[in-house]
């Protein structure tokens, strides 16, 4: 750590009641927006200069005389002269070092798994040794060490996907093949890309590729070239410092709510003996305010970061060949308005960090089925697990998980038997009193969520089922009785009528976004999307497993 650096954010978080490492955090994220706008006035004829001012940027030592200068790496002044981690540079060299080195010496289709489980049991370590220290304020290297499992874990599988024939690959696969291994340079380049070190998002090695190459930037085919992105001078990277500080306004804008409104709901509340003084909707509402809250947090940290990838130019998703506004979500990884107005589970959860929803799905859930094969219960097991450990070993995740996914059960058979009674057969669309659906389904998806992910912030059992048992555990009562009533005679009933009133419609109701959530198996943040057939299809295949084995056994006792 440099010298003194620690004494100004000491005093700061001592008026605003945040810790030193918290402050620091967000210093190291609105400092990448001014080393992002030198990143991409570099020349784009020079992609290697890139990567070396990613790798190495001069800086000046504090208290150093006039002829002494260190290098240090952007991420490196971030990890040492803001944190003092030098054990996480050793760390993020060892899982990039041998990342690397499985995806160029490891032939065979197992090469994407051993980089994985090495990845993991890498990460798994540090999560185990952070929860032992257990000092949640403090600034470890295992978030960076998640971003990068996200990054390598892709990596390996793009590397096996660009030795495969291409007629043996989806679109997805083809897109993001790495058919040659890059260079160290490159490598390092995209391991130490500053704007996402520690909080994300995170993203390909083709996206990163295309990005240092300039060709991100070139004109589809068939697209007017009047509808070019404007550019300065000889660059190809459009202009993006309007989008970028539009975003790091609202990420500075939420974190100052997050600021205010801890204050006055803090995780401590919820375990305090002034809670119980409280009525139990005010309890209830507490305890919204206190997910809410630790939401902000979350909000602002992740618009910050792509607000400075946006700045580097990283950000840019394409332009509309018709308006020729240009799109710069390529990166992003929540949606705030989409998660907090979300009516069912699947959209509360898939506008919540949606690059890990994006790498769970791409890199483990259809990475698990064999080809040729639909993803089933192993997959969604596999994924759901994947989650659980990349998050870590607090028994208050593994709480929230396995009712959340009981929750998105409830919530689509709710969905599936109640809102067609709300929709116009003949047109598809939404009646007249759909509102009142809307407002009620929001409002249960909010207060369900909000007594979900209690255990995911307070992380301890005890604490979890103490808050649960103040709120008089109303989510599993309610997904309780729920279930029992899907699993009733009531369900089919209820279908029934379903269909007598969509029979109507001629074909039936039109698919439309919202239907697509009550049918799509796909898991939403590692959760699965209807356990119960998930365990109904893992007893079906141990059925079908002993009878073909007693077949076998009665086969060779006949030959014998």
């Amino acid at each position: 750590m440099l010298p003194h650096i620690n004494t100004p954010f000491a005093y700061v978080a001592g008026i605003l009641g945040a810790s030193p490492d918290e402050l620091k955090l967000i210093t190291s994220f609105l400092l990448s927006y001014p080393f992002a706008g030198v990143l991409k006035r570099i020349p784009d004829s020079k992609p290697a200069l890139k990567n070396l001012f990613i790798i190495w940027q001069g800086h000046r030592a504090v208290g150093a005389s006039a002829n002494d200068f260190f290098l240090f790496s952007v991420s490196s002044f971030y990890l040492v002269g803001l944190f003092d981690l030098w054990g996480g540079i050793r760390t993020l060299a060892i899982s990039s070092i041998g990342a690397y080195c499985i995806a160029a010496y490891v032939q065979g289709p197992f090469m994407p798994w051993i980089g994985f489980v090495f990845l993991m049991g890498h990460l798994s370590v540090n999560q185990l040794a952070r929860q032992f220290v257990g000092d949640p304020g403090a600034v470890d290297i295992t978030g960076a060490q998640m971003v990068l499992v996200m990054k390598l874990s892709a990596f390996c599988w793009n590397v096996a996907d660009g030795r495969q024939p291409e007629h043996e690959l989806s679109d997805f696969q083809k897109e993001r093949a790495v058919k040659q291994l890059p260079s160290l340079l490159n490598f390092a380049g995209y391991v130490l890309f500053f704007p996402s070190l520690f909080a994300g998002p995170a993203f390909d090695y083709v996206d990163y590729k295309r990005w240092i190459e300039c060709t991100m930037f070139d004109l589809p085919a068939g697209v007017d070239p009047s509808k070019r992105a404007p550019t300065k001078k000889a660059r190809k990277i459009p202009r993006s410092g309007t989008p970028a500080m539009w975003k790091a306004a609202a990420g500075l804008g939420w974190i100052l709510l997050f600021l205010k409104l801890s204050g006055w709901y803090w995780p401590d509340l919820l375990t305090g003996d002034e809670y119980t003084t409280y009525g139990f909707a005010r309890r209830v509402f507490i305890l919204h305010m206190v997910g809410f809250t630790v939401r902000l947090k979350y909000y602002g940290v992740w618009a910050l970061t792509e607000g400075a990838c946006i700045l580097s130019g990283l950000g840019y998703k394409g332009v509309d060949p018709v308006t020729g506004k240009i799109a710069w979500d390529r990166l992003c990884n929540v949606n705030p308005w989409g998660v907090e107005s979300a009516q069912n589970t699947r959209a509360y959860l898939g506008n919540w960090n949606m690059n890990t929803n994006s790498w769970l799905r791409n890199y483990i859930y259809l990475r698990v089925t064999p080809k040729g094969k639909k993803p089933g219960f192993r997959a969604s097991m596999a994924t759901f697990v994947t989650s659980a450990f990349w998050h870590g070993f607090y028994p208050g995740y593994y709480l929230a998980f396995v009712l959340a996914s009981f929750i998105q059960t409830v919530a689509k058979n709710f969905r599936r038997c109640f809102r067609p009674f709300f929709i116009n057969t003949k047109t598809s669309q939404p009646m007249p009193n759909k509102i009142y659906y809307d407002i009620f389904s929001w409002l249960v998806t909010q207060l369900a969520f909000s007594f979900t992910v209690a255990p995911f912030i307070l992380l301890t059992l005890p604490a979890s089922f103490l808050v649960w048992a103040r709120v008089y555990f109303y989510a599993v009562i309610g997904t309780a009785f729920s279930t029992a009533f899907f699993a009733s005679p009531a369900k089919p009933y209820m279908m029934k009528m379903v269909s007598e009133r969509t029979g109507k419609a001629a074909g039936g109701l039109k698919r439309t976004e919202s239907t697509e959530s009550l049918t799509s198996k796909e898991p939403v943040y590692g959760l699965p999307g209807d356990p119960s057939k998930d365990l109904d299809e893992a007893m079906s295949e141990v059925r079908a497993e002993m009878e073909a084995r007693q077949r076998k056994g009665k086969g060779t006792v006949m030959t014998q």
